[in-house]
């Protein structure tokens, strides 16, 4: 009796073994617990070179985090996030008020222009001249128009909708947007079901050419898209996911290259972001994000090692030459006392 009680514990004990070791496994598929594993061992084998000429977002740590935006924007979940490099400005949008807003770089709403005719804004992506392109998720449609310094309302009714086709389900449709300048396109990103990149021909003008073209999106390691944005130093792609807390850099060819979790205790984070909705980077390689339901955070990349010591040997030279120079004019200044008339 003894016997049977205890290989029937034992049978129970290896049953809920196996019972966590599938629940845990359907958990890391889930949540991509194991392809971010993948990354990192890859990361760690990653050269120095390949790192300078990335953007190589493990080496950011955030500046500001969690500044709320306020102007208007309080409490108005902001969605995407663009940079436009004429004005050194960010564009967001909002959807429950269809709502285009520009932010200085540290944060600071300076105006908010309403998108009359819209009904549920995404994306944003600043091309040329002025341009500016939205996604409107619930029509699953995309405008370009001109926003110019003295915009205060822009009625996008008699514009022109490209069509981004056959929506899923509801609110899964296109929420990122950015402009490549480089290979002169814009990119999309499919929110889910399923979560996929797209290409469309631009030249940063008011009209599309050709259609949408699908990229490979296999190594998504997110549960969803939220917003995307491109380098203009490297030409890399950054895709923020909401619900992975995770910011991904793919290179031109769509491989994975480098990441970063959004929360708390990682990267010089505080607190974790949220819901991080929008990403913009400059050409500085300062990051910007924008979370539901009013924070602004900035990234930026700590310099390595090398360029650590580099620095701090050409302060040291600095301090060194400006101490010889202090010095030799101290002494031309006894000198000359010594030798003026009566000295």
């Amino acid at each position: 009796m003894n016997k049977a009680s205890s290989y029937s514990r034992i049978r129970r004990l290896w049953l809920a073994f196996f019972a966590v070791l599938i629940v845990f496994g359907i958990l890391a598929r889930y949540f991509h617990w194991d392809d971010r594993a993948e990354l990192w061992l890859q990361e760690q084998g990653t050269s120095q070179q390949v790192r300078d000429e990335s953007i190589w977002l493990p080496g950011y740590r955030a500046v500001i985090q969690g500044k709320q935006l306020k102007g208007g924007l309080e409490g108005e979940e902001p969605s995407d996030l663009a940079y436009n490099p004429l004005t050194r400005t960010l564009f967001t949008v909002t959807g429950s008020k269809p709502m285009l807003a520009e932010l200085s770089l540290d944060g600071e709403v300076l105006r908010v222009v309403p998108l009359l005719g819209m009904s549920n804004p995404e994306g944003v992506a600043v091309l040329e001249n002025g341009n500016v392109a939205v996604t409107d998720e619930r029509r699953n449609t995309l405008t370009i128009f001109r926003v110019d310094p003295q915009s205060r309302e822009l009625r996008t009714e008699r514009l022109a909708e490209f069509d981004l086709g056959i929506v899923i389900r509801k609110n899964k449709g296109f929420e990122g947007i950015a402009w490549d300048p480089r290979q002169q396109r814009l990119l999309l990103g499919r929110e889910r079901d399923p979560k996929s990149l797209f290409s469309w021909p631009s030249d940063g003008s008011p009209s599309l050419a050709g259609s949408m073209q699908p990229l490979p999106s296999e190594r998504l390691y997110m549960r969803n898209v939220s917003a995307l944005s491109v380098d203009p130093r490297t030409g890399h792609a950054l895709v923020l996911s909401a619900e992975s807390h995770l910011l991904l850099e793919l290179d031109e060819s769509g491989e994975p290259v480098s990441f970063i979790s959004l929360l708390a205790g990682l990267n010089g984070l505080h607190e974790r972001i949220p819901r991080a909705e929008g990403v913009a980077i400059d050409e500085q390689g300062t990051i910007y994000m924008v979370s539901e339901p009013d924070l602004f955070y900035v990234f930026r990349r700590e310099p390595a090692e090398g360029e650590r010591s580099a620095a701090a040997n050409q302060t040291e030279l600095k301090v060194g030459l400006s101490a010889i120079s202090g010095s030799v004019q101290q002494s031309d200044l006894i000198w000359t006392h010594r030798n003026q008339p009566g000295g």
